[in-house]
């Protein structure tokens, strides 16, 4: 069974957010709009909507990630449910307790939802795969395979700063090859009609088959900025410094790190992003990360948003609504 199949119910709404892979446009754009409309939660005096009261949302990360993670729990709170956050990598399965027996002890205590972040590619569809009937999953990112809400946030702070993809260039930099957030919005600026997308980086760092997803490759960073509308820098991990694909940061950072003078090249209105934690001096210069083109601070903020609007749509609770009526309970 693909993901795609199994994130859909009959109805064809979401089910389980897992990737974005194989979901059609007006889904996207479904999430992208029931996002706007929460986005002026955050602004008020009381900072809640009653959509998900009663539901309980379970944060499983087997892999730690303070801002995935904490998104995720502020959106859940500001839908009104209530939150269980658990550090599975210090838990139960360091005593030997299977994903399997975790899970049942969860559904036990009857949670609504699983959000998952795991190591292993495939994780979270696995739990999906397993679940009881009534739980929904969401993707918090596995493994190399996808990260299909961080990728929709990018959506979101595409749309909010560009408004129409179909004109845009949108220029990806750094370790394609190990990164699910790349997967995911390549899927999603496919999916939403962008005119086109670059990948950049080194050779051994660019899977060989990703023209395949219809994108341009360069190696040359310089070449490949030119007249972007949108650079989306990718963090480097450093475990991937020690290895063989790659030689060390300064060098890393003179031939593809962003920085004031190779902005320049890209369109005099071009936005900066990434996906965070930033490694300054490596994938970006100080000044560009905190110049006035970047929106990278704005991307943590519309990630609250866009996992509120997740988390509404897959739990059932905005199947009568139309995206735009959310605003009489968000303002």
């Amino acid at each position: 069974m693909t993901d795609s199949n199994i994130q859909l119910d009959k109805h064809g709404r979401l089910k389980h957010f897992l990737t974005i892979e194989g979901l059609d446009r007006g889904l996207l754009l479904d999430i992208l709009n029931y996002a706007e409309s929460f986005s002026g939660v955050g602004e008020r005096a009381v900072k809640k909507v009653p959509l998900l009261r009663g539901k309980t949302i379970a944060n499983l990360f087997f892999e730690p990630s303070t801002r995935t993670r904490t998104t995720f729990e502020l959106a859940a709170k500001r839908l009104s449910a209530d939150v269980l956050s658990l550090n599975i990598a210090h838990s139960a399965t360091k005593k030997g307790e299977s994903l399997l027996d975790t899970l049942q002890t969860l559904e036990a205590m009857h949670c609504d939802m699983f959000v998952v972040r795991h190591a292993n590619s495939g994780a979270a569809h696995f739990i999906a795969s397993h679940v009881a009937p009534d739980i929904s999953v969401i993707n918090g990112g596995d493994g190399r395979h996808a990260h299909p809400t961080q990728a929709m946030l990018d959506m979101f702070t595409i749309r909010r700063h560009k408004g129409d993809f179909a004109s845009l260039r949108i220029a990806i930099v750094g370790d394609i090859l190990h990164s699910r957030v790349a997967r995911s919005e390549i899927h999603a600026l496919s999916i939403l009609g962008v005119n086109e997308i670059r990948v950049i980086g080194p050779r051994t760092l660019i899977p060989k088959d990703i023209q395949t997803l219809g994108v341009h490759v360069y190696h040359d960073l310089e070449t490949g900025l030119h007249n972007a509308d949108v650079i989306i820098m990718l963090r480097l991990q450093h475990e991937r410094m020690c290895s063989a694909l790659l030689p060390g940061e300064s060098e890393y950072f003179n031939l593809y790190g962003l920085t004031e003078k190779r902005l320049s090249i890209a369109k005099p209105d071009a936005i900066v992003m990434h996906p965070g934690p930033i490694n300054r001096g490596v994938e970006i210069d100080s000044q560009v990360a905190d110049g006035k083109r970047s929106v990278i601070l704005q991307q943590v903020s519309h990630g609250i948003a866009v996992r509120m609007a997740v988390m509404a749509m897959t739990m059932g609770n905005l199947s009568n609504l139309d995206p735009g009526a959310v605003d009489a309970h968000s303002h």
